[in-house]
């Protein structure tokens, strides 16, 4: 028999033994510790699902708001005329032609025969620039000694609304171009300093022009290639000029946009109902962390029941392409939703968006007739918010449920750990008692085995 070092009076593997016991005494800190991993999985579980409610949250927000019904798309006829639109932008067209588009004024500075590199002296201490009207914008310092390369770093560190480069005319000759950083007429400039000043590029302001020579033909101009007020909500902005070439820019309602963000809201709420479905399936062997919880899947029919039930006197959704499919789901036909939104825009919006607060049929205000319908973004937004509220939605009490028990568990684990280390140096006393016993039994019977044997025998 094999004998452990610590049981060489015994003979027994005590260490083995203790952690044995201590396996045994530890079966409840064993069963806490599953309980943990459980409770765990229950609180993610419960923020999984909750996610997927604040997105149906968000999702009906935004089929609430007003702007969702008056999305607008813009063309143009040309494409160096680009249009774009905000929710405010009314539809409308407008014809045009781009007689101008915005240029920079550019001046450049030469003195032939003395700037023959990028390091010549640029001859002056001081670069003066002047505004189209001819007053002074400040003054930008070169330094008696500075170069060429110098005065385009001075220029372009300034706050003058400059940039400057040194340009290669020829192997001989350098000269420095200076440019204005904004287009537009306003900001024409002049310059004084060493040598000769010429323009290179005449500043210009974009225009476009109304009419096509009739009397009552007007133009607009910007001092940018953009106009963001011609049409109201509407930005335009031109890249080429083309004097009388008529350009047409038109901005109609999208009922696409619309389409997309009610099939966005159908998408939330399905991928909340396949979400409660998959936590708290009770089919035969589900190992789901929400098995059977109730109060998670009764959401699901609370989802179903805000798109299936009639919207007051319009009647069944189905009249906007809202349907429920056999697997349990929410369809939605954006073909019966466009028509429906081209044949009566109204209805559509009111089964979506539902009705606004107002005076009744009876005409007094106050009464019982001065109520909002909900519509289905409505009921939705109802029932995802009373979920995943940050502060009341039930999901998120039931994640903190299971977060408290969690901490409880841990505390009660760590209780075992010091009740199991007590329990294991006592065991461990023991044992070394015992063996010291064991020990000092044995030395004893050595002892008595010896006087025995040194006894006289007789016989």
């Amino acid at each position: 028999m094999s004998m452990s070092v610590d049981g060489l009076v015994s003979g027994m593997d005590t260490t083995a033994l203790i952690t044995q016991l201590i396996q045994a005494e530890a079966g409840p800190q064993t069963a806490l510790k599953t309980r943990l991993k459980t409770t765990e999985l229950a609180a993610s579980a419960y923020r999984t699902v909750n996610t997927t409610f604040a997105a149906v949250r968000a999702a009906a927000e935004t089929a609430l708001k007003a702007d969702s019904w008056t999305a607008t798309k813009a063309t143009s006829s040309d494409s160096s005329v680009a249009v774009s639109t905000t929710a405010s932008t009314a539809t409308g067209s407008l014809a045009f032609s781009v007689e101008k588009v915005a240029k920079a004024h550019a001046v450049v500075n030469r003195n032939t025969g003395v700037w023959t590199s990028a390091t010549a002296a640029y001859g002056a201490p001081t670069i003066e620039v002047f505004d189209s009207l001819g007053a002074s914008k400040g003054t930008i310092t070169v330094g008696g000694t500075g170069t060429l390369t110098d005065a385009a770093a001075a220029i372009n560190a300034g706050s003058l609304g400059l940039s400057a480069a040194v340009v290669e005319i020829s192997p001989t000759e350098f000269a420095l171009q200076v440019t204005a950083k904004t287009t537009g007429t306003a900001e024409k400039f002049t310059l004084t300093g060493s040598g000769t000043f010429g323009v290179t590029t005449e500043a210009q302001n974009a225009e476009l022009k109304i009419g096509d020579g009739g009397a009552g033909a007007y133009s607009v101009v910007s001092a940018s290639n953009t106009f963001a007020s011609v049409l109201p909500g509407a930005t335009i902005t031109v890249s080429k000029a083309n004097p009388g070439a008529a350009v047409t820019v038109s901005v109609n309602s999208d009922p696409d946009a619309v389409a997309s963000k009610v099939q966005s809201l159908v998408d939330a709420v399905n991928s909340a109902l396949t979400t409660v479905k998959t936590y708290t399936s009770n089919a035969k062997g589900s190992t789901a962390a929400l098995k059977g919880d109730f109060s998670v899947s009764q959401l699901s029919g609370q989802l179903l029941d805000a798109v299936s039930f009639a919207i007051g006197a319009d009647g069944s959704p189905a009249q906007v392409g809202f349907e429920l499919s056999k697997d349990g789901k929410i369809t939605f036909d954006k073909a019966t939703f466009l028509a429906a939104l081209k044949d009566d825009p109204a209805m559509a919006q009111r089964m979506v968006g539902g009705t606004a607060a107002g005076n009744g049929p009876d005409t007094l205000a106050g009464t019982a007739d001065d109520v909002a319908a909900s519509g289905i973004a409505g009921r939705l937004l109802a029932v995802a918010k009373a979920a995943s509220d940050s502060t009341t939605g039930s999901l998120i009490k039931l994640a903190e449920g299971q977060d408290s028990m969690v901490q409880d568990i841990q505390d009660r684990i760590e209780a075992w750990d010091l009740r199991l280390a007590k329990r294991k140096e006592m065991l461990t006393r023991q044992f070394t008692a015992m063996e010291t016993a064991l020990s000092s039994l044995k030395n004893q019977s050595t002892w008595l085995a010896g006087q025995i044997n040194s006894l006289p025998s007789y016989s």
